[in-house]
């Protein structure tokens, strides 16, 4: 596998008509190919508004199989351009039974499985577990061609036992697709200090893991929420190599160099001493009063 890779983010607004959504993300796809990047990652749910806002049983319309036919369309778009896709998407499992998933396509169409989100949230705005069940496959990586990567979906990225368990999987650079706003009845100040925490926490597992972290999130009003773009890369210490804007689309290609990783693990040996003997009160809900 290469050490310098292309990285390519899609930051984009989404309506309430599924297949503009698929065509609009399908182009901004082949100007990130153009650009030169090799693995491109879409936001979560790109194909939809955030539908999430409300508990509404028609949207469990807007749910696919996956693999399905989107899927199919991207692999085709894969593999015409020579791209590995990260494509967050509303899977439809079974009766009663629904998914936020992550698929990842490789350069050859192929689809290489699915990553079901596991941290599930319920918030004003974010009534997830009306819609999703959490995720049973476990955390994952994904072996293509250009990378071993790792993927989690938006809430997960507030759980450093995510990032760390993805990581020791062997990921080389943890994917975030991410759909997060602020009410717009919030104030620059409280604007300002939930997008620090979500940027401080994502950079702290590039710094705890050794690995490159690539967030994408979407932008645009929808139902009281401003969706705050800010999609970010951090090197494998925390530093931002790219953010983009909080209110307008944007594609992003960056090079990244994956080399990086054993510099910075053995310059700041974290994994090397690591007490995994002391570690087993994680497994704990809670270690204060019962």
């Amino acid at each position: 596998m290469k050490q310098k890779i292309s990285v390519g983010l899609v930051q984009m607004s989404c309506t309430s008509d599924k297949e503009k959504n698929l065509e609009k993300a399908i182009q901004k796809i082949r100007e990130t190919a153009a650009g030169g990047a090799q693995i491109i990652c879409l936001q979560e749910l790109f194909t939809s508004l955030y539908f999430c806002d409300e508990e509404n049983h028609e949207n469990f319309t807007l749910a696919e199989s996956i693999p399905g036919p989107c899927t199919n369309r991207l692999g085709e778009l894969a593999k015409e351009l020579q791209v590995v896709l990260i494509a967050s998407l509303f899977e439809r499992r079974a009766p009663g039974i629904y998914h936020n998933t992550t698929a990842v396509l490789d350069t050859d169409g192929v689809y290489l499985g699915k990553y079901r989100k596991m941290h599930i949230p319920d918030d004003p705005g974010f009534y997830e577990k009306f819609y999703f069940t959490p995720g049973d496959l476990g955390y994952q990586v994904f072996k293509t061609r250009y990378a071993t990567i790792g993927v989690l979906i938006c809430w997960d990225q507030w759980y450093p036992e995510a990032a760390r368990i993805t990581a020791l999987m062997g990921a080389e650079i943890l994917f975030y697709p991410t759909a997060i706003g602020w009410a717009t009845s919030q104030d620059q100040a409280t604007n300002i200090e939930q997008y620090n925490a979500w940027q401080t926490i994502q950079r702290s597992h590039a710094v705890a893991n050794g690995v490159h972290v690539v967030s994408v999130n979407r932008v645009g009003h929808e139902a009281g929420i401003n969706f705050w773009g800010g999609s970010f890369i951090s090197n494998p210490f925390g530093t931002v190599i790219h953010q983009a804007a909080h209110q307008n689309e944007e594609i992003v290609v960056q090079e990244i160099d994956l080399s990086l990783t054993d510099h910075y693990r053995t310059h700041w040996p974290f994994l090397r001493d690591r007490r995994i003997d002391s570690y087993q009160p994680i497994t704990e809900r809670y270690l204060g009063e019962k």
